[in-house]
């Protein structure tokens, strides 16, 4: 049964949570951190990005108590279940000898996720692979095009399973991951904030993707046992949106070939988030609610119902707003597979056992939280460790990489 709910302008249909999925196995979640400092005389600024992919298991997670975990019991389940992964950025005034700024930092974002040594053995960059030349088909394929870093000319390619290459207009040396065009934001001597952001955000996606290409690749038939969780939503912007449409061709794959892949992005901020505690003291417990692209333009976004629909190009999961109780509401995104705009509950891939799973994964320390995001946020986070202290210090101290 569906019920209206109407505050002001807003009415939204919002329908009872099925009950008819399996609790998942095996949980998965990424997040990450990214800080940035300064020194003076001279000046100088670094970014530093850290990230996490946090494996856990519904049994271990359901013996820890939501409102006061035991401390012991939480050391136990993170115990060897960590991937972590870091780096840091030149932003301004720190080079490496010979390269400017803009290619040293290209440098470092092509060695950072080719990053052979323990525990990460080049997988994101296997997993970059995988996505850019969609391997999960066998069929063999060139990269798209991409803006060179050299003459600026949007004809870079590279071929099948190249890790590195040359322009075919100017012959300048190309790395797989120019392929996401973080040199489109630089300068010749200084990177904005932005760049390690950016990076952090593609390396949240390339790890959480690695572990699903691992399982794709060894153990297909565990995959739809497991559920993958991304702190933030399932879609990525600006020039790095190119990635979307590979993924939303793996997800469909995935799907026709029998294999649900369960990925979940929980949005704690923004937008959708401000629109939920608007409208989601008035929804029914225990209730969801699925936008359209006419109403996210119109109530949340406050446009026109015009143009291209919300979420073609950088999207590759649909929004859900979930109300389990008072205390636990939330916007969660769920993939589709292929883009569309006005999805329903029978769209969202996993959507049974994704929800039938969560309520052993409520969290009661703060509103509307996730227990695998809020451990996997303490590892990832750089304001504890390395303390920001320490970063500046280690700013203050090195002129150079």
């Amino acid at each position: 049964m569906q019920f209206l709910r109407e505050s002001k302008s807003h009415i939204s249909s919002w329908e009872r949570i099925p009950s008819i999925g399996r609790p998942l196995k095996f949980i998965f979640c990424v997040d990450g951190s990214f800080q940035s400092t300064e020194s003076k005389k001279p000046y100088k600024r670094i970014g530093f990005v850290k990230t996490a992919l946090l494996r856990l298991d519904v049994p271990a997670i359901s013996r820890i108590d939501k409102k006061f975990p035991h401390p012991m019991l939480v050391k136990e389940l993170l115990t060897d279940s960590a991937l972590t992964h870091a780096t840091v950025f030149p932003l301004q005034n720190v080079s490496i000898p010979g390269l400017t700024n803009y290619h040293t930092i290209r440098k470092i974002v092509f060695d950072s996720i080719k990053d052979p040594s323990p525990p990460l053995y080049s997988g994101p960059m296997e997993t970059l692979k995988w996505i850019a030349y969609q391997k999960w088909d066998g069929i063999r394929k060139n990269t798209t095009n991409f803006e060179c870093p050299h003459c600026e000319e949007d004809v870079a390619r590279l071929s099948y399973d190249s890790e590195v290459g040359n322009c075919p207009n100017c012959n300048g040396s190309l790395y797989l991951t120019d392929w996401f065009g973080f040199h489109q934001v630089m300068a010749p001597d200084s990177a904005p904030d932005s760049v390690g952001t950016d990076y952090m955000n593609i390396h949240e996606t390339l790890l959480l993707f690695t572990g699903i290409r691992l399982f794709w690749e060894n153990k297909r038939d565990i995959l739809p046992e497991c559920l993958f969780i991304k702190d933030g939503s399932l879609a990525i912007r600006a020039q790095y949106s190119k990635l979307v449409n590979p993924l939303r061709n793996f997800l469909q794959y995935a799907k026709n070939s029998g294999y649900n892949v369960n990925i979940l992005g929980q949005e704690k901020s923004g937008r959708f988030f401000d629109h939920l505690e608007l409208i989601g003291p008035d929804a029914p417990s225990e209730h969801i609610f699925i936008p359209g692209d006419p109403y996210i333009k119109q109530e949340i976004q406050q446009r026109p119902n015009t143009g291209a629909p919300y979420g073609k190009d950088t999207n590759y999961g649909a929004k859900v707003f979930v109300k389990y109780n008072e205390y636990h509401k939330m916007i969660l995104n769920f993939p589709t597979g292929r883009y569309i705009p006005n999805a329903k509950y029978s769209d969202l891939i996993g959507a049974d056992n994704i929800f039938a799973t969560l309520p052993t994964l409520l969290s009661y320390r703060h509103e509307g939280a996730l227990l695998p995001i809020e451990l996997a946020h303490g590892i990832a986070s750089l304001s504890t460790y390395p303390s920001a202290h320490i970063l500046t210090i280690f700013a203050g101290a090195r002129a150079t990489l």
